[in-house]
C-alpha cells in the first residue's frame, strides 16, 4: 500500500503543517455534524458558534471571520431567493400549475403533473418556495380527489428537490460548487451546466415517483377527511348558553380563566343578540342568554358546565360560532425561522397580539391534546387558528406560517407579472451567455423591480431565508480551513486508502454515494461545502476530470430522501402529511437508487473522466 503523501497531490498539503490543526479541525466539524444530526439547537446557531470557535483556536484567521458573508454563493442564494419570492406573488407561478391539474385524474397522473410542475418551477426558483407555493394547491386537491394528502405531498417534495438539479440556481449546491470550481479551477459552471445530468436525474425521478414511488408511501388518514383537515374536533367543541342566575352572567373573560385554574378550556366565541365576536378580549363579559362556544377535552367541558350553571346543547349549532361571514377557521405550517419555534403557546399570547383563537396543535399528523398553553412550537407543526380573515392573514405573516389552504395572496404583483417574469429571464439570459455572472444579473434585475416600484422592497427581505444565509456565511471560512490546513487532501488520501486500486468510476459512484449520505443528515448546503473540496482533491489524485466528481457532488448534496431533517422540504411536509420519521426511508432509498443509477453513467457520459 503507498504512503498517504504519495497518494495526494504535491503542494495540496501545506509545509510545516502542525499536526494538531487537522486534528483539532476534524474535531470541529465532528461537533459541528453532532450538533446538527441532534437538531436541538438551530443549523444557523450551531453553524455560527462553529465559526466563532474557529476563529478563536486560530484555524480561521481573524481578519477572514466573516468573508463568507460578502461571499459569491451567499450573496447569489440570497438574491436567488428573493426573486423566487417576487415571481411567486406575481401569481404566474400559481396560473401554471392550475392549468394543468384538471389532467390530473388518476393517481399516477396526480403525482407526475404536479410533480413534474414542482419540477420545473425548482429549476429557476428556490424549491423550498416552490414546495411552500404548490403544497396547499395539492392538499385541497387531494381531498377533493378523496385521497389522503399523505399520498401526494412526499412524492412533491422529493419532485421539487430533484428540480434543483436542472440549473445553477436550482438549488445552493449547485452555487456553492460552480463557486468552489471558480476559486480552484479558475472558471464556474454556467447556468445550464448542470442540465443535461440534473434533467436525466429529475426526469426519471419525477417518472419513478409517479408511477411506482407513491405506492410505497404510507397513507395515514389522522383526520384528513375531516371539515378541518388535520384536525378533528368534533369532540371537543360545545356550544353552551348562559341562563339568567348562572355564576357566569356578569363575569369577564379574564375572570372566568381565573377561576377555572390550571383548566386548558377556551371560549372561542360569544354570539348575543345575532352578534358574533372571536376572539374574545379578557375583558369582555358574558350576559344572561349569551350563547358561547367552548374548545376543550371533554371533561374540561363537563367541569365548566357545571361549576358555572351553564346549558349545554343550545342554539344554532357549532358551525354557526366556529364558521361565519366575519370568522373562519385556517391551518397553518410553522416554517423554519418562525417566530413561534422554541416558545409555548402562552408565550406567543394569540389573542392578545394576534386577535385569533388557537385552537388546536398537530405534529406529525396527531392533534396534540395535552395542555395547549405549555405546547413548545417547533418547525413542521400545523397550527388551528380561529378568527376574522384579516386578522388570520396578519398573524399569518407575522408568525411566519404557511397557510395549508389556497388563499390567493399577490400583494398587487399580478398586474406586473409580465415584467416581473420578463427582468427575471432577462436575467438567466444573460448569465447564460456570460454577459455577467448570476448574482450581477439577478441582482440587477431586483434593483430595477424595487426603483420601477414593480415590487415592494420590504417584501425584498422578507423573500430572504435569512438562517440558510447564517448557515452559509459561516461555513464557507471552515471550507476554506479544509484546504489551507491540507485536511482535504487527507480525507482524499484516506478513500484512496481503502479504494486506491478501484477504477476511477468506482471513486465517483462512491463520491455520490457518501455525499447522499451525508445530505440525509447535514443541511445540503453544509454537505456541498465540505464535500466539493475533497471531490476535487481527489480528481487531481486520480488525475481525472475534476467537473465529474464536482457534478458528483452537486447531485449528492440535492438528494436527501432518507429523513425529513436533510431538506427543509422534507420537514416541511412531515406534519401536513401524517408522516413519521421512518416513512421517508421507504420511498426515498429506491429513489436514491435510481439516482445513483442514472448519474454515475450520466456524468461518464457528459464530464468524461
Amino acid at each position: 500500500m503507498p504512503e498517504l503523501e504519495s497518494l495526494v497531490p504535491a503542494g495540496l498539503i501545506p509545509e510545516g503543517l502542525l499536526p494538531g490543526e487537522q486534528g483539532l479541525l476534524f474535531g470541529l466539524l465532528g461537533l459541528l455534524v453532532a450538533l446538527l444530526v441532534w437538531g436541538r439547537i438551530r443549523y444557523d446557531i450551531v453553524a455560527f458558534g462553529t465559526l466563532m470557535i474557529a476563529v478563536l483556536v486560530g484555524l480561521v484567521p481573524a481578519g477572514e471571520a466573516f468573508a463568507g458573508f460578502g461571499h459569491p454563493a451567499t450573496i447569489t442564494v440570497a438574491l436567488v431567493l428573493v426573486a423566487s419570492r417576487v415571481l411567486a406573488d406575481t401569481g404566474a407561478t400559481e396560473a401554471l400549475a392550475r392549468a394543468v391539474l384538471p389532467f390530473a385524474k388518476r393517481t399516477s397522473s396526480h403525482v407526475g403533473v404536479l410533480g413534474g410542475v414542482g419540477a420545473l418551477l425548482s429549476g429557476f426558483m428556490n424549491n423550498v418556495g416552490t414546495l411552500a407555493l404548490l403544497m396547499p394547491m395539492a392538499i385541497d386537491t387531494a381531498k377533493k380527489a378523496k385521497r389522503s394528502p399523505a399520498t401526494i405531498l412526499m412524492p412533491l417534495s422529493f419532485a421539487t428537490i430533484l428540480g434543483g438539479l436542472l440549473t445553477l440556481i436550482g438549488t445552493p449546491p449547485n452555487l456553492i460548487v460552480s463557486t468552489i470550481r471558480a476559486e480552484q479551477l479558475d472558471a464556474p459552471f454556467r447556468m445550464f451546466d448542470f442540465t443535461p445530468v440534473g434533467g436525466a436525474v429529475a426526469l426519471v425521478g419525477v417518472v419513478f415517483v409517479a408511477l411506482l414511488g407513491w405506492r410505497l408511501v404510507p397513507s395515514r388518514e389522522d383526520g384528513d377527511s375531516s371539515e378541518t383537515g388535520l384536525f378533528d374536533l368534533e369532540n371537543y367543541l360545545a356550544e353552551v348558553r348562559v341562563p339568567k342566575g348562572s355564576a357566569a352572567e356578569g363575569m369577564t373573560l379574564a375572570k372566568l380563566y381565573e377561576k377555572l385554574g390550571d383548566s386548558d378550556l377556551q371560549v372561542v366565541g360569544r354570539l348575543r343578540r345575532g352578534k358574533r365576536t372571536s376572539p374574545l378580549p379578557r375583558s369582555a363579559d358574558f350576559r344572561a342568554s349569551d350563547r358561547l362556544l367552548l374548545e376543550g377535552t371533554p371533561e374540561e367541558i363537563d367541569e365548566a358546565v357545571a361549576e358555572f350553571g351553564l346549558k349545554l346543547g343550545e342554539g344554532e349549532g357549532k358551525a354557526g360560532l366556529l364558521k361565519g361571514e366575519e370568522t373562519e377557521l385556517r391551518e397553518g405550517l410553522i416554517q423554519t425561522g418562525s417566530r413561534c419555534i422554541g416558545r409555548t403557546a402562552a408565550q406567543m399570547r394569540f389573542v392578545g397580539r394576534y386577535r385569533v383563537n388557537l385552537l388546536g396543535v398537530s405534529r406529525q399528523g396527531r392533534t396534540y391534546r395535552g395542555r395547549l398553553r405549555d405546547f413548545r412550537f417547533g418547525a413542521g407543526d400545523v397550527l388551528l387558528l380561529h378568527g376574522e380573515a384579516g386578522d388570520l392573514d396578519d398573524a399569518t405573516l407575522q408568525l411566519g406560517l404557511l397557510p395549508l389552504a389556497e388563499r390567493g395572496l399577490t400583494f398587487g404583483l399580478k398586474e406586473n407579472g409580465p415584467w416581473v417574469i420578463g427582468l427575471f429571464a432577462a436575467a438567466v439570459a444573460a448569465a447564460s451567455l456570460g454577459v455577467a455572472p448570476i448574482a450581477v444579473t439577478l441582482g440587477a434585475a431586483i434593483a430595477i423591480m424595487a426603483i420601477s416600484g414593480l415590487v415592494a422592497p420590504s417584501r425584498l427581505y422578507e423573500g430572504i431565508d435569512w438562517p440558510v444565509i447564517v448557515l452559509l456565511g459561516s461555513l464557507m471560512p471552515i471550507g476554506g480551513a479544509l484546504q489551507t490546513t491540507g485536511a482535504t487532501g487527507t480525507i482524499a488520501g484516506a478513500i484512496l486508502s481503502v479504494g486506491g486500486a478501484w477504477p476511477a468510476w468506482v471513486v465517483l459512484a462512491l463520491v455520490l454515494v457518501v455525499t447522499m449520505t451525508l445530505s440525509d443528515v447535514l443541511n445540503n448546503a453544509a454537505t456541498a461545502i465540505v464535500m466539493a473540496p475533497i471531490g476535487i482533491a481527489l480528481a487531481e489524485s486520480l488525475e481525472a476530470n475534476p467537473d465529474a466528481f464536482l457534478m458528483a457532488v452537486a447531485i449528492g448534496a440535492s438528494c436527501a430522501f432518507l429523513t425529513p431533517v436533510g431538506h427543509q422540504n422534507n420537514a416541511l411536509i412531515l406534519g401536513p402529511g401524517g408522516y413519521r420519521f421512518g416513512d421517508y426511508w421507504r420511498m426515498g432509498l429506491p429513489l436514491e437508487l435510481v439516482v445513483c443509477a442514472v448519474a454515475v453513467p450520466m456524468i461518464l457520459l457528459v464530464w468524461p473522466l
